[in-house]
């Protein structure tokens, strides 16, 4: 939005160019000479003041023109996931009038999916959307950008991101990798997954070889589950042949997309290793640094934008999704509380073990930690409760 401008004052010249005022002896002739002249001066007063108006924001308008590309960490398959990246790329031209515009790029395209924070650190691409879980290879600290086994929903994710001090803690770690990062969207609580063969403890998760990367994977190892890395364009011909027994993905619509419910029968809820995973969009600090003021605060808004738009649109689509999954037969199922009850222990003290020999996570596990607790209190309180009366006890006449 443009703020309303003064109107610039007339020319100095512009007033001693006006008539004496006519006396007694002034004729008729000489009073309408005077009101032209009075005339003449008010139109080029007026005319100046509305030049000086349209060149001023032509000259706020000038300035460099900026060419970047994003690359995604996703296929363009993914309509919600690429689709958040060219939403922010289309939103950056339009709030820059077309001086700043982004080419997005999907996976595979320039660097793999797993390689974006690669790809921006060392400067082949200016910015990346991407999801830092991915690269807690190089630091597991990374993770609580994204998610953490058992941690915060999206709302809590974005409260302390924004106002809990996560995203200054986040920057802090990003910053070793020369990179800003901002807040760009969140799929909300995901499913936990496909599965061949009914789970009905904790026993039967035991010599699981179930596709899941990460801390998570990590999690599960400890129950008794064989961790899997696999792409996402091969999880339905290694479910399909038996070499895996169980994949996690994301929710109804993207899962819908690859097709599972076609060679499983168990689709189980919740992923509790992602209860609102959060992605980011990723910018080298050198080129940051040369974009003007007015281009830093585009991405700011658009990276925003696209974070409360993407949430509300996985909300959207996903209950459709998950009622034309389960209309071809799949069965689906709560995890048995007592893997839940496991896989959090063992959670847990995967995050001491690291915070004991990893300093920034650490520091961030303790600011984090803390954060969770007074939101379950909250959320105890308010919403938890509200929930649950809401949708176990049907609105009267209503069936």
């Amino acid at each position: 939005m443009q703020a309303d401008a003064k109107s610039p004052a007339a020319p100095a010249g512009a007033a001693t160019e006006s008539a004496p005022a006519p006396d007694a002896v002034t004729t008729v002739a000489q009073a309408q000479a005077s009101s032209r002249s009075r005339r003449r001066a008010f139109l080029r007063g007026a005319a100046a003041a509305s030049s000086a108006a349209v060149a001023a924001p032509a000259i706020a308008q000038s300035g460099p023109a900026v060419r970047w590309r994003l690359q995604s960490s996703f296929p363009k398959s993914l309509d919600t996931l690429f689709g958040a990246a060219q939403m922010f790329c289309e939103r950056i031209d339009r709030l820059t009038g077309g001086r700043f515009q982004i080419r997005p790029v999907a996976a595979g395209e320039i660097v793999g999916g797993l390689q974006v924070l690669d790809a921006v650190q060392n400067g082949t691409v200016e910015v990346g959307h991407t999801a830092s879980y991915y690269y807690i290879g190089r630091n597991r600290t990374l993770a609580f950008d994204t998610a953490v086994p058992f941690g915060l929903n999206a709302r809590q994710h974005n409260a302390w991101m924004y106002y809990g001090g996560g995203l200054q803690l986040m920057r802090e770690v990003m910053r070793e990798f020369n990179i800003i990062n901002f807040p760009a969207g969140n799929t909300g609580t995901q499913m936990g997954g496909w599965f061949r063969r009914e789970i009905r403890s904790v026993k039967d998760m035991e010599g699981l070889r179930f596709r899941i990367p990460g801390l998570a994977g990590e999690m599960l190892s400890r129950i008794g589950v064989l961790p899997q890395t696999i792409a996402p364009a091969d999880i339905y011909p290694s479910l399909e042949r038996g070499t895996i027994d169980a994949t996690e993905f994301v929710g109804p619509y993207d899962d819908e997309k690859l097709g599972l419910a076609k060679v499983t029968k168990f689709y189980y809820y919740p992923g509790f290793w992602e209860g609102g995973a959060g992605l980011s969009i990723y910018v080298g600090l050198k080129e940051w640094e040369k974009l003007p003021r007015e281009f830093q605060q585009a991405i700011d808004v658009a990276s925003a934008e696209i974070n409360l738009n993407m949430l509300a649109e996985y909300d959207a689509k996903n209950p459709a999704a998950l009622a034309r999954i389960a209309r071809t037969g799949v069965q689906v199922r709560a995890f048995p509380v007592d893997v839940m009850q496991a896989a959090q222990k063992a959670a847990f003290q995967i995050f001491d073990e690291e915070a004991a020999k990893n300093p920034s996570f650490a520091k961030v596990y303790a600011n984090w930690r803390a954060f969770r607790d007074a939101q379950h209190a909250w959320h105890r309180t308010a919403d938890l409760t509200f929930d649950n009366f809401v949708m176990n006890n049907a609105a009267p006449g209503k069936r």
